[in-house]
């Protein structure tokens, strides 16, 4: 099976602040070089592109939607195979990916981009979303005075796999709290924060440790576990 194709557009989920993506910055010069990010929501079949993966792909924010055949038309005919690969594996088995690949524009430039992508996943392992970053790396590879750029690229993609993974974790842990309790996404979240904010710890912190003492691992800490007991209705399943 591979990725739908439906040219459907949905924004990021934005639900929760501390499971957002760092948006990469903006370089400005003859040396500029655009990052932006996407995300295909594997339930609705909906992509979402910032305005810079636009850019790069040489078209006018909004002017197509996006969607897979979008994507790999802008990529180099002998790179699109790889690409293609990369999204069916990671879409399908869960497998992510990072990637250099060429982008053809319709002026005849061709230009150099980093693919990256990282998976959501729901609360029972399952595929929930692709998103990631592309960013122009062409500048940054040809002159020994932008390393500067690239270390810039690394920090943005180290940052991105940071936010990707707690994200990803949260949303594990919202779901077993949606699960046993029987309550919404916000009342989840909500009860998350509580428990960062009571025991000092952070909400990444607080959602692995839901998840380890849900899967049999890791029991859960003592002051985690007296705030949910607390906050467990009476007859209620506690993690």
């Amino acid at each position: 099976m591979t990725p739908d194709t439906r040219t459907a557009v949905r924004p990021p989920d934005d639900t929760a602040a501390l499971g957002r993506l760092p948006h990469p910055p903006r370089a400005e010069g003859p040396h500029r070089r655009p990052a932006g990010r996407y995300r295909y929501d594997l339930y609705s079949d909906q992509w979402w592109w910032s305005p810079e993966v636009f850019e790069l792909h040489g078209l006018a924010v909004g002017a197509r939607r996006p969607c897979i055949p979008l994507l790999l038309e802008g990529v180099h005919p002998d790179d699109r195979a790889r690409v293609r690969q990369a999204l069916t594996d990671a879409c399908t088995a869960g497998i992510p990916f990072a990637l250099e690949h060429r982008l053809s524009r319709a002026s005849g430039e061709v230009r150099t981009a980093v693919f990256i992508g990282e998976l959501e996943t729901r609360s029972d392992g399952g595929i929930a979303a692709l998103t990631g970053l592309v960013a122009d790396i062409t500048d940054g590879r040809v002159t020994a005075e932008d390393g500067d750029q690239v270390r810039t690229l690394e920090t943005e993609v180290a940052q991105l796999r940071t936010a990707m993974v707690s994200r990803a974790a949260i949303e594990q842990a919202k779901g077993i709290f949606m699960l046993l309790m029987g309550c919404g996404d916000q009342v989840a979240f909500d009860l998350l924060a509580h428990i960062s904010s009571h025991t000092h710890r952070k909400v990444r912190d607080v959602a692995t440790a839901i998840i380890d003492s849900a899967s049999g691992g890791t029991p859960l800490p003592a002051d985690v576990r007296a705030i949910l007991h607390d906050a467990c209705p009476p007859g209620s399943a506690t993690v």
